[in-house]
């Protein structure tokens, strides 16, 4: 599969999705105050490396998706959740991009400038994010592989 951008998403999704999804971010958000409130900041910057609208994107998506096979005479609930899988195994892989981020600033904000831990962090969260998608990538296939091999022999 290869990685492309696909803006016809932007038009399937309606107003009131946009204010679900920035609900839930709100909410995820909130909640790590809380926790870092109660457990000091350390705790609390872990929950934002949870991407805020992953339970809302989530739901969408499949929403989205088996609307679309519906239209089209099929039954599309179980590809709609295997879509939103997908998009769950993206975010995981994203997540830990996220961490890489986050260890950066948390070690070097307070001795390096600003500017140049933002650029450090996005270089690592890039860097974690591609690697991780490339291991996942590599171990699709080896699995598939011996799947195969399993089937032959």
């Amino acid at each position: 599969m290869l990685i492309h951008f696909d803006a016809s998403g932007l038009r399937q999704t309606r107003w009131y999705e946009y204010a679900v999804r920035f609900l839930f971010g709100g909410l995820v958000t909130v909640a790590a105050g809380i926790i870092a409130q109660r457990f000091g900041p350390a705790v609390g910057g872990l929950f934002l490396a949870f991407p805020a609208i992953f339970p809302a994107s989530a739901s969408l998506i499949e929403k989205h998706e088996r609307q679309k096979k519906e239209r089209a005479g099929v039954a599309g609930s179980k590809r709609a959740r295997k879509v939103a899988a997908v998009d769950a195994a993206g975010a995981a892989l994203g997540t830990l991009g996220l961490g890489g981020f986050a260890l950066i600033a948390w070690k070097y904000l307070a001795i390096l400038p600003l500017w140049l831990v933002l650029i450090l962090a996005t270089v690592v969260w890039a860097a974690a994010a591609l690697a991780a998608w490339l291991v996942r990538k590599r171990g699709i296939r080896i699995f598939r592989a011996r799947r195969s091999e399993s089937k032959r022999g």
